[in-house]
Order: C-alpha cells, then structure tokens, then sequence
C-alpha cells in the first residue's frame, strides 16, 4: 500500500509513543510528511524508539515525558516550539491500568493513578500545548472500544475512564472550534505490549477475533491510519467524533 504524503510540513507531537500503538502513529505520521516528536517516560526507550523511525527517513526528536509530571509535560510543548518553531497535531495516547479490582474493592489511590493518567494528564497537556496550536491544528485522543461498553471483568473501571475520554472529545470540539478540531480514536483489540493477553492464549485470541466482524484483532497500524485520517485536511470537516476502529465491534451508547 502506498502511503499518501498529506502532512509535509507539519508537527506532531504524539505521547506514550515509543512502542506498541503509539509508536505506530507517529511511524504512520511521519512517513506522510510530518515531523514528529515522540515520548515515553524512559530516555532508552525514547532514544531507541527515535533510532528506529530515523532509519525510514523520519524527521523525528525525543523527549522523557511522564505525563503525570507537569515539569515534563511542560518541557515536552516547550522542546517541540524550540526545535520546530509550530505544533500542528497532539496526540494523547497515555493510559494506564494498574489493577484489575472490581469497581467496588478498587483503592483509593488506584483509583487516583487510573483518573490522573487517562483523564487528567491528558486534560493538562492540551492546556499546555492549545497556545501555541494555531488555525487548522488538530488533536486526537486514543480511547478505547471498551469506552462504549465498560463491562468486560477487571477492566471496568479502566473503561470508564475511557468512557470519559469520548465526552472530553465533544467538549473541547466545542470549546475549541472552528479553529482546532477534536477527534478520538477507539481501537478494539489490538495485541500490543500493553495487551499482549490478548495472544497469550490461543483460545482467548479465538475468542476476541470471534467478537469483531472482521474475524481478526487489529494492528497498530490500522490505529495509526485512523489517526493520519483525522488530522489531515481529508478530515477537515471532522471533529468532536468517537471513531471506533474495532472490526465491527458494537460502538454507541
């Protein structure tokens, strides 16, 4: 498949990018064009993450960003104005998911990792990057097709907080537009580090190709294709939509 060039001279700072979907968004917007920021919370990490898109000829830098560290959040918008002089696409893509307790037993502070990683930060990191995004910029959140139905055992409250990512959306499309577009992306099951249960058992893998109607779990680089989409101009009449990207996996409320 050839990859079409829409983003030439554009920036994009993509978060929790050094691996698994992440990493194939930024892969995916930098061979359209872009230049692309990357970030993940170990230097080694981002540095080896960095060598590998440099090889495909991606202009790309990396920067350490826990995205609970306001300091890191802040130098992560800072070190893309100084090297790029714009910022044109932000990507959130951070999660976590630290427990799988039931909603009832969860802790507290579990509780607190969950909301402050999937919800806050990413809140916090569009404040800090909104100022200097001009006229035609884009963001787009990374939830979950889990954010349409958060029943499946052990991630229930980890879907909620992808729940609330779908009404973040919506709203900041209507705080922010005309001028910025807000769009979500919601894979279905995709077998990234993050999720490598989803292949550990054969019958599992069954299982949850079974529940898509394209009978296969998805890629990293479907998610990231979904994505270039959205932040291109062949999406600028696009924004404030939850876009599940499942195999046919039920997605509305």
């Amino acid at each position: 498949m050839k990859i079409p060039r829409r983003l030439e001279g554009k920036v994009a700072v993509v978060t929790a990018s050094s691996a698994g979907i992440g990493f194939g968004i930024a892969e995916r917007l930098g061979l359209e064009g872009a230049s692309v920021v990357i970030s993940s919370r170990k230097q080694k990490n981002v540095d080896d993450a960095a060598a590998q898109l440099r090889m495909k000829g991606i202009d790309v830098i990396g920067v350490v960003c826990h995205v609970n560290n306001a300091d890191q959040r802040k130098n992560l918008i800072k070190t893309t104005m100084e090297k790029y002089g714009r910022l044109d696409f932000l990507v959130s893509n951070a999660a976590a998911n630290p427990s799988v307790d039931s909603i009832t037993t969860m802790a507290e502070p579990v509780l607190d990792k969950l909301w402050a990683t999937n919800v806050k930060a990413g809140i916090l990191l569009v404040q800090d990057a909104v100022p200097y995004m001009k006229k035609g910029s884009s963001i787009v959140f990374i939830s979950s097709i889990a954010g349409f139905n958060p029943i499946a055992a052990g991630l229930q409250m980890y879907a909620v907080t992808k729940t609330a990512l779908l009404g973040l959306t919506k709203a900041l499309a209507a705080e922010l537009g005309p001028e910025i577009r807000v769009n979500c992306v919601c894979p279905g099951f995709v077998p990234t580090h993050f999720a490598d249960f989803l292949i550990r058992d054969e019958e599992l893998k069954k299982e949850h190709e079974g529940a898509t109607i394209m009978n296969r779990l998805g890629t990293t680089s479907d998610m990231a294709a979904a994505v270039a989409y959205l932040v291109s101009d062949d999406a600028s009449y696009v924004t404030g939509e939850n876009l599940a990207v499942a195999g046919g996996m039920p997605s509305r409320l």
